[in-house]
C-alpha cells in the first residue's frame, strides 16, 4: 500500500488470492472503479478495497454478481447505508433458505446412496459366501 492509501492491481490481487483478470471483471462490471495514472495503470482507494472484499464475501456466500452489485448500489447513486443494509439483508436472507434446501436435498442424496451401498454390500457378501462372486 502507497502512502495515499492506494492499491494496484497486483498488490489487491495478492491480498486476496485472486487473478489481476477477475479485478478486471469485477471493474468492467462497474463493480470497482479506480484511479488511473498518466500511465493508464489502475490505483484502487480505500473505498474499492472495501468493495472488492465485499464482493468477494458475497460470491463466497453463492450471491450473484448482480445481487452483489444491488447490494453495492451500482445502478443507484442515492442509495445510503440503511438502504444498502435492506438490500444486502433480503439477499442473504435468500441465500440462507437457498442452503437450506440445498442442505436437505444432499442429507436425502446421502441417505440414498447409504442405502445404495449397503444393499451392494450385502449382495457382495451373499456372492462371496456362495463362491458365485468368484472369477471365471
Amino acid at each position: 500500500m502507497s502512502k495515499e492509501g492506494t492499491w494496484t492491481i497486483r498488490e489487491l490481487a495478492k491480498e486476496f488470492g485472486i487473478t489481476l483478470r477477475s479485478i478486471r471483471f469485477y471493474e468492467e462490471k462497474g463493480l470497482l472503479s479506480p484511479q488511473r495514472t498518466e500511465g493508464e495503470y489502475r490505483l484502487f482507494d480505500r473505498r474499492d478495497r472495501r468493495r472488492l472484499k465485499l464482493i468477494l464475501r458475497g460470491k463466497r456466500f453463492g450471491l450473484s454478481l448482480d445481487e452483489i452489485a444491488d447490494i453495492l448500489g451500482v445502478a443507484s447513486t442515492d442509495m445510503d447505508e440503511a438502504d444498502q443494509i435492506r438490500k444486502a439483508l433480503a439477499h442473504l436472507e435468500k441465500a440462507l433458505t437457498d442452503l437450506a434446501e440445498r442442505k436437505q436435498e444432499i442429507e436425502a442424496m446421502q441417505r440414498d446412496l447409504l442405502q445404495y451401498v449397503g444393499g451392494m454390500r450385502t449382495r457382495l457378501a451373499q456372492l462371496e459366501e456362495s463362491g458365485r462372486g468368484q472369477p471365471y
